[in-house]
């Protein structure tokens, strides 16, 4: 059958589930879901929230309204009301009609109701009903790969998170970028968290999302102008301001794991930046350069590094672009292996037809099919090892 991506190769690094109501509780030992947060979307009431999943939920039972949504995936609606976006068997035909030969899978909305509510307890109790659950949720398909939430707040609880996580059959470790509460990610008591995601071939995730600065504080939009919607039509979800914002926690963070020594230490730690655009990434391989002829006389962690910070880079992390960005400009200036294809699916961010804006800009810049292979699927298999 014809596919989205036709006959090219394609990995998605980027998919999602949209969770039902009761999807964490479920997973849930029963001390932990009793202090789970109310499932609750961007800027909506729980309420109106589970009334609008639980209609989408329903719609499996409709027959002809299914066969309606399951003929046209890629143009179909998005969110909850698109076909295989709660459901693990229609999602296998959803991917079927995609064509991508594997897809990343976070969870939507679930680290909300455990994540950064000021119990540890709760963040690792919910973290692990979320990896059992996610990893549930892709076993269905060996395309779909199932990452896992795995919270920074303990570091000797992370390891054991992370190992679980691995056990249960999740592929990938989502770790919070936001500014640390305590000890840095970098600090030498993350070192196992680190060797074993190494070992395992187990990538680390960075996501927009959780407890990063996503929003510029409130202040500068109360502006006496009008904010007219947000980016997904609704909500207080994002808006122009805000987007020059998104990556600058996982910016800060990745920085901070070059110039500290993490991915000298670890050199077969696998790390990708997912959903936080790329237009930014070739000023940061020359900052990270020119840090260390700026300060690498004066410290001594930076005499330790034995390759230039942006060299790490090119050899150990990846990006996705959003679809709007001149990828053809970002592969030809800053090279073949850093940048990655990714759709969003189901979710409207990813706009409506990625392939094909990716490949205008790829075709604009005059990339042959070679120079454009990893882009599409070769930079995704070094990092998910597919």
């Amino acid at each position: 059958m014809a596919t989205y991506a036709g006959e090219r190769l394609i990995h998605d690094t980027d998919s999602h589930l949209m969770e039902p109501v009761d999807w964490l509780a479920s997973y849930a030992d029963s001390s932990v879901a009793a202090k789970l947060r109310d499932l609750s979307l961007l800027g909506g009431g729980d309420a109106a929230t589970h009334e609008l999943v639980e209609q989408c939920w329903a719609r499996r039972d409709d027959p002809e309204e299914t066969a309606k949504l399951a003929a046209d995936v890629v143009g179909g609606p998005k969110g909850y009301f698109a076909y295989g976006s709660m459901d693990a068997g229609e999602r296998v035909g959803a991917l079927d009609q995609l064509g991508f030969a594997s897809q990343l899978v976070f969870t939507t909305f679930a680290h909300t109701q455990f994540h950064a509510r000021g119990d540890v307890d709760l963040a690792y109790g919910g973290a692990s009903a979320h990896n059992r659950g996610i990893a549930d949720f892709c076993s269905v398909d060996p395309r779909l790969l199932g990452v896992a939430f795995v919270p920074l707040e303990d570091p000797q609880r992370t390891v054991e998170c992370a190992r679980e996580a691995i056990e249960v059959g999740c592929k990938a470790a989502w770790i919070p970028h936001g500014v640390p509460t305590s000890l840095s990610p970098t600090h030498p008591d993350f070192d196992p968290l680190w060797a074993l995601l190494s070992d395992a071939s187990v990538p680390v995730l960075m996501h927009l999302g959780p407890n990063g600065g996503n929003q510029l504080p409130k202040t500068y939009h109360n502006n006496g102008r009008n904010p007219g919607k947000d980016f997904v039509g609704g909500g207080e979800n994002l808006r122009s301001k805000d987007f020059l914002n998104l990556y600058h926690d996982a910016e800060n963070l990745l920085a901070c794991m070059v110039l500290d020594g993490i991915f000298e230490k670890f050199p077969e730690l696998r790390c990708g930046l997912i959903e936080l655009g790329a237009g930014w990434v070739p000023n940061l391989l020359r900052s990270l350069d020119n840090s260390v002829k700026a300060f690498g006389r004066h410290e001594p962690e930076l005499a330790k590094l034995t390759m230039a910070p942006s060299d790490y880079i090119r050899r150990q992390v990846r990006f996705t672009p959003w679809h709007f960005e001149d990828v053809g400009w970002l592969v030809s200036n800053s090279g073949p292996e850093l940048f990655l294809f990714s759709s969003d699916w189901p979710h409207p961010e990813g706009g409506r037809d990625p392939i094909a804006e990716f490949q205008a800009s790829l075709s604009a810049a005059g990339l042959s099919e070679g120079a454009t292979a990893p882009f599409w699927a070769g930079n995704a298999s070094f990092l998910l090892g597919v």
